[in-house]
Protein backbone atom coordinates (compact mmCIF):
# COMPACT_ATOMS: atom_id res chain seq x y z
CA UNK A 1 0.00 0.00 0.00
CA UNK A 2 1.42 3.37 -1.04
CA UNK A 3 1.78 5.67 2.05
CA UNK A 4 1.92 8.80 -0.14
CA UNK A 5 -1.30 10.73 -0.94
CA UNK A 6 -2.10 12.15 -4.28
CA UNK A 7 -2.91 15.84 -4.76
CA UNK A 8 -6.58 14.98 -5.33
CA UNK A 9 -6.76 13.14 -1.99
CA UNK A 10 -5.12 16.05 -0.16
CA UNK A 11 -7.64 18.55 -1.63
CA UNK A 12 -10.52 16.27 -0.54
CA UNK A 13 -9.23 16.24 3.04
CA UNK A 14 -8.98 20.05 3.19
CA UNK A 15 -12.50 20.45 1.78
CA UNK A 16 -13.88 18.12 4.50
CA UNK A 17 -12.18 20.08 7.31
CA UNK A 18 -13.73 23.43 6.29
CA UNK A 19 -16.96 24.42 8.15
CA UNK A 20 -20.24 24.10 6.36
CA UNK A 21 -21.78 27.44 5.22
CA UNK A 22 -24.91 26.80 7.34
CA UNK A 23 -22.80 26.26 10.48
CA UNK A 24 -21.00 29.57 9.95
CA UNK A 25 -24.32 31.45 9.72
CA UNK A 26 -25.55 30.08 13.08
CA UNK A 27 -22.63 31.49 15.10
CA UNK A 28 -23.55 34.43 17.37
CA UNK A 29 -22.82 37.90 16.08
CA UNK A 30 -21.02 40.61 18.04
CA UNK A 31 -23.32 43.18 19.63
CA UNK A 32 -22.39 46.87 20.06
CA UNK A 33 -21.69 48.00 23.63
CA UNK A 34 -22.80 51.45 24.81
CA UNK A 35 -19.94 52.82 26.93
CA UNK A 36 -22.01 55.89 27.89
CA UNK A 37 -24.28 53.71 30.07
CA UNK A 38 -21.67 52.09 32.34
CA UNK A 39 -23.44 53.34 35.48
CA UNK A 40 -26.77 51.65 34.82
CA UNK A 41 -27.93 49.55 37.77
CA UNK A 42 -29.16 45.93 37.53
CA UNK A 43 -32.85 45.09 37.32
CA UNK A 44 -32.82 43.47 40.78
CA UNK A 45 -31.96 46.81 42.40
CA UNK A 46 -34.55 48.54 40.22
CA UNK A 47 -37.22 46.20 41.62
CA UNK A 48 -36.07 46.96 45.15
CA UNK A 49 -36.31 50.69 44.44
CA UNK A 50 -39.85 50.20 43.15
CA UNK A 51 -40.80 48.62 46.50
CA UNK A 52 -39.35 51.63 48.32
CA UNK A 53 -41.31 54.01 46.09
CA UNK A 54 -44.48 51.97 46.64
CA UNK A 55 -44.16 52.57 50.38
CA UNK A 56 -43.46 56.26 49.71
CA UNK A 57 -46.61 56.59 47.59
CA UNK A 58 -48.83 55.00 50.24
CA UNK A 59 -47.56 57.24 53.04
CA UNK A 60 -47.67 60.34 50.83
CA UNK A 61 -51.36 59.80 50.03
CA UNK A 62 -52.37 60.02 53.70
CA UNK A 63 -49.97 62.88 54.49
CA UNK A 64 -51.16 65.09 51.62
CA UNK A 65 -54.82 64.33 52.35
CA UNK A 66 -54.39 65.60 55.91
CA UNK A 67 -52.29 68.61 54.84
CA UNK A 68 -54.60 69.78 52.07
CA UNK A 69 -57.78 68.72 53.93
CA UNK A 70 -59.15 66.95 50.89
CA UNK A 71 -59.31 63.43 49.53
CA UNK A 72 -56.76 62.51 46.89
CA UNK A 73 -55.11 59.47 45.35
CA UNK A 74 -51.41 58.92 44.69
CA UNK A 75 -50.33 56.29 42.13
CA UNK A 76 -46.87 55.05 41.21
CA UNK A 77 -46.72 55.20 37.41
CA UNK A 78 -43.16 54.18 36.51
CA UNK A 79 -39.65 53.52 37.79
CA UNK A 80 -37.10 53.50 34.97
CA UNK A 81 -33.54 54.45 34.05
CA UNK A 82 -33.07 57.48 31.83
CA UNK A 83 -30.28 59.81 30.93
CA UNK A 84 -30.42 63.25 32.51
CA UNK A 85 -31.12 64.78 29.10
CA UNK A 86 -34.05 62.40 28.50
CA UNK A 87 -35.46 63.23 31.93
CA UNK A 88 -35.32 66.99 31.30
CA UNK A 89 -36.88 66.63 27.84
CA UNK A 90 -39.98 65.05 29.41
CA UNK A 91 -40.63 68.00 31.77
CA UNK A 92 -42.89 70.98 31.20
CA UNK A 93 -41.49 74.49 30.88
CA UNK A 94 -41.91 76.43 33.09
CA UNK A 95 -42.38 74.07 36.03
CA UNK A 96 -41.39 73.70 39.71
CA UNK A 97 -37.99 72.00 39.99
CA UNK A 98 -36.31 71.38 43.34
CA UNK A 99 -32.61 70.49 43.57
CA UNK A 100 -32.26 68.01 46.46
CA UNK A 101 -29.22 67.28 48.58
CA UNK A 102 -28.64 63.61 49.44
CA UNK A 103 -26.51 63.72 52.58
CA UNK A 104 -24.35 61.73 53.43
CA UNK A 105 -23.94 60.95 49.69
CA UNK A 106 -22.31 63.40 47.31
CA UNK A 107 -24.57 64.48 44.50
CA UNK A 108 -28.06 65.81 43.92
CA UNK A 109 -31.48 64.52 43.01
CA UNK A 110 -34.26 66.40 41.21
CA UNK A 111 -37.91 66.66 42.27
CA UNK A 112 -40.40 68.13 39.81
CA UNK A 113 -43.98 69.23 40.51
CA UNK A 114 -45.89 69.61 37.27
CA UNK A 115 -47.85 72.89 36.77
CA UNK A 116 -51.06 70.81 36.49
CA UNK A 117 -50.42 69.85 40.12
CA UNK A 118 -48.68 72.93 41.51
CA UNK A 119 -51.31 75.57 40.84
CA UNK A 120 -54.35 73.53 42.04
CA UNK A 121 -52.43 72.78 45.26
CA UNK A 122 -51.69 76.48 45.72
CA UNK A 123 -55.36 77.26 45.15
CA UNK A 124 -56.34 74.68 47.76
CA UNK A 125 -53.85 76.12 50.27
CA UNK A 126 -55.33 79.58 49.72
CA UNK A 127 -58.88 78.37 50.41
CA UNK A 128 -60.02 77.77 46.83
CA UNK A 129 -62.27 74.96 45.64
CA UNK A 130 -59.49 73.13 43.78
CA UNK A 131 -61.32 73.01 40.48
CA UNK A 132 -59.83 72.44 37.04
CA UNK A 133 -59.25 75.87 35.51
CA UNK A 134 -57.05 74.97 32.54
CA UNK A 135 -53.29 74.57 32.38
CA UNK A 136 -51.32 77.62 33.51
CA UNK A 137 -48.03 78.40 31.82
CA UNK A 138 -46.22 80.93 33.99
CA UNK A 139 -43.44 80.99 36.55
CA UNK A 140 -44.04 80.64 40.27
CA UNK A 141 -43.93 83.86 42.29
CA UNK A 142 -41.94 84.32 45.50
CA UNK A 143 -45.12 84.16 47.60
CA UNK A 144 -46.11 80.90 45.93
CA UNK A 145 -42.63 79.48 46.54
CA UNK A 146 -43.01 80.16 50.25
CA UNK A 147 -46.36 78.35 50.26
CA UNK A 148 -44.82 75.36 48.49
CA UNK A 149 -42.14 74.99 51.19
CA UNK A 150 -44.65 73.31 53.49
CA UNK A 151 -45.70 70.92 50.73
CA UNK A 152 -42.08 70.04 49.90
CA UNK A 153 -41.26 69.42 53.56
CA UNK A 154 -44.08 66.86 53.82
CA UNK A 155 -43.00 65.12 50.60
CA UNK A 156 -39.34 64.92 51.69
CA UNK A 157 -40.24 63.63 55.16
CA UNK A 158 -42.16 60.69 53.68
CA UNK A 159 -39.33 60.17 51.20
CA UNK A 160 -36.75 59.98 54.01
CA UNK A 161 -38.91 57.55 55.99
CA UNK A 162 -39.40 55.27 52.98
CA UNK A 163 -35.69 55.14 52.08
CA UNK A 164 -34.78 54.43 55.71
CA UNK A 165 -35.57 50.76 54.98
CA UNK A 166 -32.51 50.74 52.68
CA UNK A 167 -30.25 53.44 54.10
CA UNK A 168 -30.48 56.83 55.80
CA UNK A 169 -30.68 59.68 53.27
CA UNK A 170 -31.36 63.25 54.30
CA UNK A 171 -33.33 64.75 51.40
CA UNK A 172 -33.18 68.56 51.65
CA UNK A 173 -34.11 71.33 49.21
CA UNK A 174 -31.02 73.25 48.08
CA UNK A 175 -32.61 75.42 45.38
CA UNK A 176 -35.80 75.79 43.33
CA UNK A 177 -35.86 76.58 39.62
CA UNK A 178 -38.61 77.00 37.03
CA UNK A 179 -36.72 76.21 33.81
CA UNK A 180 -35.42 72.62 33.44
CA UNK A 181 -32.44 73.65 31.30
CA UNK A 182 -31.17 75.96 34.06
CA UNK A 183 -30.89 73.17 36.63
CA UNK A 184 -27.41 71.69 36.13
CA UNK A 185 -27.06 68.55 38.25
CA UNK A 186 -25.03 66.09 36.14
CA UNK A 187 -23.83 65.71 32.58
CA UNK A 188 -26.66 65.15 30.06
CA UNK A 189 -25.48 61.59 29.38
CA UNK A 190 -25.42 60.50 33.04
CA UNK A 191 -28.01 57.87 34.01
CA UNK A 192 -30.80 58.59 36.49
CA UNK A 193 -33.44 56.43 38.14
CA UNK A 194 -36.63 58.36 37.35
CA UNK A 195 -39.86 57.79 39.28
CA UNK A 196 -43.18 59.06 37.91
CA UNK A 197 -46.02 59.57 40.41
CA UNK A 198 -49.57 60.60 39.49
CA UNK A 199 -51.63 62.64 41.98
CA UNK A 200 -55.40 63.05 41.58
CA UNK A 201 -57.43 65.47 43.65
CA UNK A 202 -60.95 66.41 42.65
CA UNK A 203 -60.98 66.87 38.89
CA UNK A 204 -57.24 67.64 38.76
CA UNK A 205 -54.54 65.21 37.62
CA UNK A 206 -50.87 66.16 37.97
CA UNK A 207 -47.50 64.45 37.91
CA UNK A 208 -44.61 64.50 40.36
CA UNK A 209 -41.27 63.23 39.05
CA UNK A 210 -38.23 62.24 41.12
CA UNK A 211 -34.80 61.51 39.61
CA UNK A 212 -31.89 60.05 41.63
CA UNK A 213 -28.46 59.52 40.00
CA UNK A 214 -27.74 55.88 39.24
CA UNK A 215 -24.18 56.45 40.48
CA UNK A 216 -25.53 57.06 43.99
CA UNK A 217 -27.79 54.00 43.76
CA UNK A 218 -24.72 51.91 42.87
CA UNK A 219 -23.01 53.13 46.06
CA UNK A 220 -25.87 51.51 48.01
CA UNK A 221 -25.36 48.12 46.34
CA UNK A 222 -24.47 46.41 49.62
CA UNK A 223 -27.49 47.95 51.36
CA UNK A 224 -29.94 46.23 49.02
CA UNK A 225 -28.43 42.82 49.80
CA UNK A 226 -28.83 43.18 53.57
CA UNK A 227 -31.84 41.48 55.22
CA UNK A 228 -33.03 44.80 56.60
CA UNK A 229 -33.10 46.27 53.13
CA UNK A 230 -35.92 44.01 51.96
CA UNK A 231 -39.39 44.02 53.39
CA UNK A 232 -40.97 40.66 54.01
CA UNK A 233 -44.52 39.90 54.99
CA UNK A 234 -44.87 40.10 58.76
CA UNK A 235 -46.06 37.06 60.68
CA UNK A 236 -48.96 36.98 63.16
CA UNK A 237 -46.47 37.07 66.04
CA UNK A 238 -44.82 40.20 64.62
CA UNK A 239 -48.18 41.90 64.22
CA UNK A 240 -49.16 41.02 67.78
CA UNK A 241 -45.87 42.38 69.11
CA UNK A 242 -46.28 45.66 67.26
CA UNK A 243 -49.88 45.93 68.48
CA UNK A 244 -48.73 45.51 72.09
CA UNK A 245 -46.15 48.25 71.59
CA UNK A 246 -48.65 50.80 70.27
CA UNK A 247 -51.66 49.73 72.35
CA UNK A 248 -51.03 52.42 74.99
CA UNK A 249 -50.57 55.19 72.44
CA UNK A 250 -52.94 58.16 72.60
CA UNK A 251 -54.97 59.21 69.57
CA UNK A 252 -56.97 62.36 68.94
CA UNK A 253 -60.72 61.76 68.61
CA UNK A 254 -63.14 64.37 67.28
CA UNK A 255 -66.70 64.41 65.94
CA UNK A 256 -67.48 66.85 63.14
CA UNK A 257 -70.75 68.21 61.86
CA UNK A 258 -69.82 69.33 58.37
CA UNK A 259 -71.56 72.57 57.41
CA UNK A 260 -71.54 74.70 54.28
CA UNK A 261 -68.55 76.52 52.82
CA UNK A 262 -68.49 80.29 53.22
CA UNK A 263 -66.57 82.95 51.28
CA UNK A 264 -63.78 84.61 53.20
CA UNK A 265 -65.61 87.95 52.93
CA UNK A 266 -68.65 86.53 54.77
CA UNK A 267 -66.48 85.03 57.52
CA UNK A 268 -64.70 88.34 58.08
CA UNK A 269 -68.05 90.17 58.26
CA UNK A 270 -69.47 87.91 61.02
CA UNK A 271 -70.57 89.69 64.20
CA UNK A 272 -71.96 88.52 67.55
CA UNK A 273 -75.59 87.54 67.11
CA UNK A 274 -75.30 86.41 63.48
CA UNK A 275 -76.95 83.06 62.69
CA UNK A 276 -75.22 80.56 60.38
CA UNK A 277 -77.55 77.86 58.93
CA UNK A 278 -75.74 74.52 58.77
CA UNK A 279 -78.20 72.78 56.42
CA UNK A 280 -77.36 69.46 58.10
CA UNK A 281 -80.28 66.97 58.43
CA UNK A 282 -80.80 65.64 61.94
CA UNK A 283 -80.99 62.05 60.70
CA UNK A 284 -77.62 62.19 58.91
CA UNK A 285 -74.80 60.46 60.87
CA UNK A 286 -71.83 62.52 62.04
CA UNK A 287 -68.19 61.84 61.14
CA UNK A 288 -65.84 60.65 63.86
CA UNK A 289 -62.16 61.26 63.00
CA UNK A 290 -59.15 59.57 64.59
CA UNK A 291 -56.01 61.69 64.18
CA UNK A 292 -57.66 63.49 61.29
CA UNK A 293 -58.74 60.32 59.42
CA UNK A 294 -62.37 59.27 59.10
CA UNK A 295 -62.95 55.97 60.92
CA UNK A 296 -66.51 55.93 62.33
CA UNK A 297 -69.97 57.42 61.78
CA UNK A 298 -72.73 57.75 64.33
CA UNK A 299 -74.82 60.09 66.49
CA UNK A 300 -74.23 62.34 69.48
CA UNK A 301 -76.20 61.04 72.50
CA UNK A 302 -76.53 61.80 76.21
CA UNK A 303 -74.69 59.68 78.78
CA UNK A 304 -75.75 60.93 82.19
CA UNK A 305 -74.81 64.59 82.44
CA UNK A 306 -72.37 64.39 79.52
CA UNK A 307 -72.47 64.07 75.79
CA UNK A 308 -71.22 60.90 74.08
CA UNK A 309 -70.83 59.51 70.58
CA UNK A 310 -72.76 56.39 69.54
CA UNK A 311 -70.82 54.43 66.89
CA UNK A 312 -73.13 53.18 64.13
CA UNK A 313 -70.64 52.50 61.30
CA UNK A 314 -67.01 51.34 61.40
CA UNK A 315 -64.23 51.27 58.83
CA UNK A 316 -65.54 54.39 57.09
CA UNK A 317 -63.67 56.30 54.43
CA UNK A 318 -64.02 59.83 53.15
CA UNK A 319 -66.35 60.20 50.17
Amino acid sequence: MDPELSQQEIDSLFRGAQPHPDETAEQPKALPFDFSRLDRIPKSQLRAIRLVQDNFVRSLASSLSAYLRTSLSVTLVSVEQLSYAEFLDGLASPTCLARLGLSPFEGNAVLELNPNLTFPVLESLLGGKNRTSGALSREITEIERNLLEGLLSIILKDLRDSWAAITAINFVVESVETEPQLLHVLNPGEAFVATGIEIRTGGVIGMMNLAIPSLIIKQMRGKFDQPGGRRSRSSDADQARVLNLVRNGRLGLEVRLRGPRLPLSDVVALEPGDLIPLDFPLARPLDCLVNGSLKFRGQVVSAGHKRAFLVEETGCRAD
